[in-house]
């Protein structure tokens, strides 16, 4: 009976109205608005209304829903004024817990566009971590034996901290160099959830800035493993930034 009072109404009828001005006919024909806005038809609802009328249908507060779902309340209330999207998991949960598949959720664009955006957000995620180690790495300098230091007539291996037969000015270049690798690795690895954008577009580009610094200081005042060192450093920071290209 549904079925035949909706295949009297013609399609083009459809498009000439909001699907607010159809629920009052759809009542009339006591048809459920769920089932007309939710599973398709001619009257398609944006994941917003789907996500809040399938929460409302089981008479769930935002919180309650957040709670189910393991997010937050502040998430759900995004995600029902149409702010933004669900990551991929969280629109698993989602379908699992109201029974219905991820096609009646979204459409395939915007599940490959979410898929696509997850993708992203876990790249730069490890690329952050590897640049915040790889920065704060650079505190091995302060132990390992990667200067040359003359003693007796002899070249001998020694660490930044323990070096003595050098400019003063060349030393204080040297600890302020690594200081400032140390203390960005720190902030990276620290903020790798801020999704500034200024800080997001030069992050990656001040540390291999500082990095081929380091690498020329130490040419010049000839520390060849120290810049070998973090020559290497440089390099790998350089393949991930190629590769993400």
């Amino acid at each position: 009976m549904e079925k035949e009072a909706i295949g009297m109404m013609d399609r083009k009828f459809y498009g000439q109205f909001r699907y607010e001005k159809l629920i009052p006919k759809a009542s009339c024909l006591g048809i459920g608005i769920s089932r007309i806005m939710i599973n398709g038809g001619d009257i398609q609802m944006e994941f917003n209304e789907k996500l809040q009328e399938l929460r409302k249908q089981k008479g769930l507060t935002q919180e309650e829903l957040a709670e189910l779902l393991y997010v937050s309340r502040t998430a759900i209330s995004k995600w029902e004024s149409g702010r933004g999207f669900p990551n991929i998991e969280s629109l698993k949960a989602i379908s699992k817990f109201f029974s219905v598949s991820l096609d009646e959720l979204l459409s395939g664009e915007e599940i490959l566009a979410i898929a696509e955006k997850d993708h992203k957000e876990k790249e730069r995620t490890i690329r952050d971590l590897v640049f915040g180690l790889l920065d704060c790495g650079m505190a091995l300098l302060l132990f390992l034996p990667f200067f040359g230091q003359k003693a007796d007539g002899v070249i001998r291996g020694v660490s930044l901290l323990t070096l003595s037969e050098v400019q003063p000015y060349l030393k204080t270049a040297y600890i302020a160099f690594v200081g400032i690798m140390i203390v960005l690795g720190i902030i990276t690895l620290a903020l790798q959830n801020c999704r500034q954008r200024l800080w997001t577009q030069s992050k990656s580009v001040l540390s291999l800035t500082l990095s081929a610094v380091g690498v020329c200081l130490f040419i010049v005042s000839q520390q060849p493993y120290a810049a070998i060192f973090v020559f290497v450093f440089l390099i790998i920071k350089a393949l991930m930034l190629i590769k993400r290209q």
